[in-house]
Order: C-alpha cells, then sequence, then structure tokens
C-alpha cells in the first residue's frame, strides 16, 4: 500500500490545534467548540512539525473545517488595538518619523554587507532550526562554542548527545562548519529575492494582488511554508487578497512576514514609514495583526539603518513608531530591549523571555520578536554578537539570525567590515529555486538592490 501524502502546514485536522491555540492567545472564548473537536475524537496541534503522523478519516476532517469556519467568527477583545488595515495602523501610531526631506540612497557597499549578514546569520541558525534551547546550549557547549561565537559543528560531538539532539535533518548537510560550500537555499533568502524581483517589475507601488501573480509565477508551493502555503492555497482555490490570509489561516500571525520585509526597509533609506507601508502591502497576502506588524517594525528598522544616521538603538526605536502601542508585537519588542538592559549575560535575558513567551509556538512572531530586539539591543551594534545572540536564544534560530545578520550588517556598511569566517564560507554564491537567481552572487545582489534605490531617486 502507498503511503499517504502528509502536505505540511495545510491538513485542515492539524489547523484546528493551532487555531484554537491562537483563540486562546488572542482572547477568544473557544472552549465550547475545543470541546466539540476533543469529543469528536480531534488532536491538538503538533508542536514542532507541519503535519501529523496519520490523516484524519473523513468525518473528523469535515469537523475540522466546519470549526475552522467557526473559529473565525469568534471576535477578538484585542481587535481595537491590534488593526490590520493600514489607515487604522496610521491612527494607532501618531508619533511616526516624519519623511525624509528629499530622496536618500543608500551605498552600495552597504547593500553587500547587509545581504551578506542576512546569509550569515540564517545560516548559522540552519542546523539547530525545531530544537529546544537546551538542546542548542548542550550542543554548543560539548564542541566548546559557548557562548556562541562561530558555526556549528558536529566534530567532536558526544554520539548520545548528538542522538539526543539531532540537528535539522534538512539543513545539517550544507550548513554545519565542516560542510558549509556557498550559501544554501532558504526561504529566509527566497522572499528577498522575490521582494528585489516584485519591484523590479511592479516598482515601489506595486500592489498586494501583483505579489500573489508574483508567487504563482515564481515561487515552488513546496517552498512555502506556514501562513505563506496556506495564502498560497488560498489563491489556488480562487480567494482573493487580503481574504488569502485569513482564510483557514491558524498562522496568519506567526514570523513570515518579517522575513520578507528586508528589501522593502534597504530600499527606502532614510523613511522609515514608507518602508513600513511598503512591507505591509506584502504581508497582508498572507498575515494580519501581529504578523503583519513583525514586517512594518522590521522594515522600518532597516530603513533607518539603509539612512546611515543613527546606531542600533536608533533604528529599533523607529520600528517601534511604525506599529500600534497597545499591540502584543510592540509589548514583546519592549520587552525584550528591556530585559536586554537589565541583564549583563545573555543567557539570563535568554531565559526570562522563554519564561514569559514560551507559550507561544516557536514559529509565532511574538517569541521570536522579543528575542531578536533582545539580541540587537545587547549586542549594540557588534556583528558577530547580533547574530550569535538572535540564534543562541533559540526559536526560529535562522530567521532570528537573519535579521539581526541584516541590520547588523548595514550598520556595518561594508563587507570588509563583516569578519571574514561569516562571509569566507558563502563563496559569494547563493542557491535558490526562485527563477533567474540560482548562484547568483551577494555582489550582484547588492548592484541590483542599489540600481532600484538609484532609480527611485532619480524620480520626480
Amino acid at each position: 500500500m502507498t503511503a499517504p501524502v502528509r502536505a505540511t502546514w495545510v491538513q485542515p485536522e492539524d489547523l484546528v490545534g493551532h487555531e484554537l491555540r491562537q483563540a486562546a492567545e488572542d482572547g477568544r472564548d473557544a472552549r465550547a467548540l475545543a470541546h466539540r473537536w476533543y469529543e469528536a475524537g480531534g488532536s491538538p496541534a503538533p508542536e514542532r512539525g507541519g503535519a501529523s503522523a496519520s490523516p484524519a478519516p473523513p468525518a473528523l476532517r469535515a469537523v475540522a473545517l466546519r470549526l475552522l469556519d467557526e473559529l473565525a467568527l469568534l471576535d477578538s477583545p484585542l481587535a481595537d488595538d491590534e488593526p490590520t488595515e493600514l489607515d487604522a495602523i496610521r491612527a494607532a501610531c501618531p508619533d511616526r518619523p516624519r519623511p525624509p526631506a528629499g530622496p536618500r540612497t543608500v551605498d552600495r557597499d552597504r547593500l553587500h554587507a547587509a545581504w551578506l549578514g542576512r546569509a550569515a546569520g540564517c545560516l548559522l541558525g540552519k542546523p539547530v532550526e525545531k530544537l529546544p534551547l537546551e538542546g542548542i546550549r548542550a550542543l554548543a557547549r560539548a564542541t566548546g562554542n559557548w557562548p556562541l561565537s562561530t558555526w556549528f559543528t558536529g566534530k567532536g560531538l558526544p554520539p548520545a548527545l548528538a542522538a539526543t539532539y539531532p540537528w535539522n535533518r534538512r539543513s545539517a548537510p550544507t550548513s554545519l562548519a565542516e560542510n558549509i560550500d556557498g550559501m544554501p537555499e532558504d526561504d529566509d533568502l527566497n522572499h528577498p529575492l522575490l521582494a528585489l524581483r516584485l519591484l523590479q517589475r511592479y516598482g515601489r507601488d506595486f500592489g498586494t494582488a501583483d505579489l500573489a501573480r508574483l508567487w504563482l509565477e515564481e515561487l515552488p508551493a513546496g517552498r512555502t511554508f506556514t501562513a505563506e502555503r496556506i495564502a498560497y492555497r488560498n489563491l489556488l482555490d480562487g480567494i482573493e487578497p487580503p481574504d488569502t490570509a485569513r482564510h483557514r489561516n491558524p498562522f496568519r500571525e506567526w514570523i513570515g512576514a518579517q522575513i520578507r520585509a528586508d528589501v522593502h526597509g534597504w530600499t527606502r533609506p532614510g523613511d522609515p514609514v514608507a518602508a513600513a507601508e511598503q512591507a505591509h502591502r506584502d504581508a497582508c497576502l498572507s498575515h494580519t495583526g501581529n504578523g503583519v506588524y513583525g514586517a512594518m517594525f522590521t522594515a522600518a528598522a532597516l530603513a533607518e539603518a539603509a539612512g546611515g544616521g543613527t546606531d542600533v538603538h536608533g533604528c529599533l526605536a523607529a520600528g517601534l513608531r511604525v506599529v500600534p502601542p497597545r499591540s502584543r508585537f510592540a509589548r514583546a519588542v519592549r520587552d525584550g530591549i528591556a530585559t536586554a538592559r537589565e541583564e549583563s549575560g545573555f543567557d539570563a535575558v535568554v531565559d526570562r523571555l522563554h519564561a514569559a513567551y514560551g507559550r507561544y509556538h516557536w514559529v509565532h512572531v511574538l517569541p521570536n520578536a522579543a528575542l531578536l530586539a533582545a539580541a540587537l539591543t545587547h549586542a549594540d551594534g557588534d556583528f558577530t554578537g547580533s547574530i550569535c545572540r538572535a540564534v543562541s536564544g533559540g526559536w526560529d534560530t535562522d530567521s532570528n539570525g537573519a535579521t539581526a545578520g541584516s541590520l547588523a550588517g548595514l550598520l556595518a556598511g561594508h563587507p570588509d567590515a563583516l569578519p571574514e569566517r561569516w562571509t569566507a564560507p558563502l563563496k559569494n554564491r547563493l542557491a535558490t529555486s526562485v527563477p533567474g537567481f540560482d548562484t547568483v552572487g551577494f555582489d550582484t545582489l547588492a548592484d541590483l538592490t542599489h540600481r532600484l534605490t538609484q532609480e527611485e531617486a532619480l524620480r520626480p
């Protein structure tokens, strides 16, 4: 008998558990619906993977589909503080940064460092993605790499420890120190490539529907995950944006939109608000509320860094000014910053954040926002410190490492300012399934990104 295909992140019987968890987090009373689900034989959502081991029988799957639709009708008491529509977000942010007096440009070398930083931080986090915090610490300590300061390695690792905490099976062959040979494919780099293509094709005034068309044309479905996979499926079912973000999508407040924001920030130097609003149009294809704020915050912080006029703390402050201050996202960022300022050792920072945010799924945007803000604050702009702290804190290690590396790379200002141990193994080569970009060099990506900023600056 042929084994069933267990496509991750889309099975209705798996989505219900995630939606029940999301309902509890945003204050919706779903107790009666949860009772019906478990009475019918349903299970909680998989803790770390994207699909349960076995498919549900047809009757249980039908219950799952009905409950997903009923859960969507429950009102959240947090809705007024966490809007998705741009006008409401603007109204909630009276302290938004002002636009620059005139067109601003960003140095090509600064963009090169940002691309390299994003890749290095992502690659550092790849082998320990999905591992619990205690596993990350144990693996690094066993090889003399704690506090984390360089690539993870399997050399010298005790077999019993390797069996207890196995590396990410898809990433270890390309991301452990002894295996690195250029930058392997990762969604944290695929999406910036797609954003580059989006701006090349449609310009800064692109619409969310333009991004949807681009995904269908150039993004393989198998290279999407969580909210992006649900949105992709919804597009194929004929659902239009922004409903693609809401329909049976329990991952709409996870980290996916945040990993798509970098190019929007890089190409809006010194203009955090414009960068955030650009990222908003991108994010709304697949995310709502806090998921959208992750993209807006990141784009704004990167735009501030691209402008070259402040330090990492000013960048984080600019990011906070474009998201609703009463939202859970803003609170998580503030918590991360405050905790980093209160503790001298970063392990203590991480322990406090895990105690406060450990109830969330490891891909949810909120714990990762707190950790990212803490890592960047604690490292005070240092590149190695930024990516190593972001990865050593667990949760979505490759995504946090990538965003930390992007911002720290921008602030470093030049590829030569990044330590060679992080850039040399990349070999100026990026693997990707995005058409036209496979094996592209980071210097070429810097040229393409710089050209976009120059073209916009010259427009009347």
